[in-house]
């Protein structure tokens, strides 16, 4: 057949679908069989006439002839809007609404993947939103909460910095959420509900292979800014590794934050490590700390001290332990130890007595940790005593108030964590670092801040800071009485009160956990399967922990503490 400019031009159209076929009509006088055109067949020549197009194809058997099917121009031209149709509707399918929203087919998968991890039975939220009847009695509240964001928690701006386990609603997910309540929120085909996940027990990460229980602690009724020093001992049947310490929080959700250290004992040097006094409320001063200290009986039976290895679990409302990848971070436990937590805070009680009963997990790990993390903070109780809050964290009644802390480093790091931390009066924070050369690096924007929810943040790869770079942060606070949070009405001054932890005083530090730069750093990925996404059962979770030991004491296995 004569090929000509217009038949080359059509020749090169390849729409890149190979296996669609199409039913065409055949115009042509033999016979008004249907013919099956499949694009898996590439047209070796197309001919134009005025009206007609002519499509040669090579039949797939061998020695067979050619065939031709005969097309009206107008009819090609409509199959062409046809296929460029259906491509833009498999493109845009995921994101249409469905006429009809209900829980069983539509609703609790975006539940089962953002919200039932704390929203369940055992969860750590005050309600379940994991069956059509709790869904639905809180349906009205849910469509509130996603529709202004507060809802799955998620304070850090994700345009501006991404990390790992961001769990963030997507446009068309609020709109099926506020479509179903709308439309008075039907259950829809009972058959239709998928199964809920297998979510951990007692761990907001993996089932622990050690359970350790913190001393229960009895918080009466409508009481307010408990800080106390704790000590939970431990003895292991031999030194190992951990991959991870985790602080779970008791059912009744009243633990603030903590902050643990690790007190190691020689194993000779420490004859009963479960001797001394285990909870004293905070202390405020040096004298009465070292007098706790020794009525705990921390120190060797010889009087001298043992190591005592800072900021070993942590916690803060929201935050879920993170295992990195293997060989990065972990530690090494000692056959007999002391989880320190110092200023152990409890917030706000309701009207009723309870007993708060948390627990220490601990994940044990085959090998050592080769690159275990360090870290430092800048602002209020700076790691350097260079770094201090700028101006001064004093925030006069019916004011907002701008201020900042940098430092610069002396060599290349790389950065696998960060934990942003004000009090009440905040209102944004924002963290990066600017080059020696200029460039920046961003780290975190947090345009609304919100107290109750304090993550520790990891990067999704680390993040490379070159030595001479400077880390900047920036603070908003609002000691106005059109800040909702303000603990005081009218407003009152506040300070920092030389690094006071009271929720009423004000604090603004910015805390990094990092490595020394290795080259390659910044394209290791610091995702691991072991921390449960979306709506996966326990049989997607790899562990890859050792077996739990036997033989450790400490009522269900133990871990971290010491103070600040």
């Amino acid at each position: 057949m004569r090929k000509n400019k217009r038949s080359k031009q059509w020749a090169k159209l390849n729409l890149g679908v190979r296996k669609i076929a199409f039913q065409l009509p055949r115009a042509l006088a033999r016979g008004r069989r249907v013919v099956s055109l499949a694009l898996a067949k590439i047209p070796r020549t197309i001919s134009a006439k005025a009206t007609d197009w002519v499509i040669v194809y090579p039949d797939l058997k061998a020695g067979a002839t050619k065939s031709k099917i005969a097309i009206s121009h107008t009819f090609l031209s409509l199959l062409l809007v046809a296929v460029v149709f259906l491509f833009q509707s498999a493109c845009t399918d995921k994101n249409e609404i469905p006429e009809t929203v209900t829980y069983t087919e539509h609703i609790a998968l975006i539940y089962y993947a953002n919200c039932d991890i704390c929203h369940r039975p055992g969860g750590n939220a005050h309600f379940s939103l994991a069956s059509y009847e709790d869904a639905r009695k809180n349906g009205g509240a849910s469509a509130y909460v996603v529709k202004e964001k507060i809802m799955p928690p998620w304070p850090a701006d994700p345009h501006y910095a991404e990390f790992i386990g961001q769990r963030i609603l997507s446009d068309r997910d609020i709109k099926v959420i506020q479509k179903w309540v709308a439309e008075g929120m039907p259950e829809g085909p009972k058959d239709k509900l998928a199964p809920l996940p297998k979510y951990p027990t007692g761990s907001m990460v993996s089932t622990p292979d050690l359970r350790i229980p913190v001393p229960p602690i009895f918080l009466k009724a409508n009481s307010y800014d408990k800080f106390l020093l704790v000590k939970v001992p431990f003895q292991l049947p031999s030194d190992t590794f951990a991959s991870l310490i985790e602080f779970e929080p008791g059912r009744n959700n009243v633990v603030h934050h903590i902050n643990g250290d690790m007190v190691k004992y020689d194993f000779d040097k420490k004859k009963n490590v479960f001797a001394g006094e285990q909870v004293f409320p905070f202390p405020w001063d040096t004298t009465t700390l070292m007098q706790d200290f020794k009525q705990m009986e921390l120190s060797n039976d010889d009087g001298t001290y043992p190591v005592l290895q800072k900021s070993v679990v942590n916690y803060l409302p929201g935050v879920y332990g993170q295992k990195y990848p293997e060989g990065i971070g972990g530690y090494t436990l000692p056959r007999k130890g002391d989880f320190l937590l110092n200023d152990m805070h409890y917030g706000f009680t309701n009207k009723d007595d309870i007993w708060d009963s948390s627990y220490i997990n601990i994940f044990f790990s085959r090998t050592p940790p080769s690159r275990p993390l360090q870290e430092f903070q800048i602002g209020t109780l700076s790691s350097f005593g260079n770094a201090p809050v700028l101006p001064d964290l004093i925030i006069l009644p019916n004011t907002v108030k701008h201020v900042y802390s940098k430092f610069t480093i002396s060599k290349d790091i790389s950065i696998v964590t960060i934990n942003p931390h004000m009090h009440l009066l905040g209102k944004s924070f924002k963290a990066y670092a600017v080059q020696p050369n200029g460039d920046t690096i961003k780290l975190i924007s947090i345009p609304r801040w919100d107290f109750n929810w304090q993550y520790f943040y990891t990067f999704k790869k680390m993040v490379k800071v070159p030595a001479g770079s400077t880390i900047i942060a920036e603070g908003v606070y609002d000691n106005t009485k059109g800040n909702l949070n303000n603990p005081f009405s009218p407003p009152q001054l506040v300070t920092d009160k030389n690094g006071s932890m009271s929720a009423k005083d004000e604090m603004f530090q910015f805390i990094v956990s990092y490595l020394p730069y290795k080259e390659g750093d910044e394209n290791i990925s610091l995702e691991t399967n072991s921390t449960l996404k979306g709506a996966k059962g326990d049989e997607d979770i790899n562990l890859e922990t050792t077996p739990p030991l036997k033989g450790a004491k400490g009522v269900a296995p133990l871990a971290p503490g010491f103070p600040r």
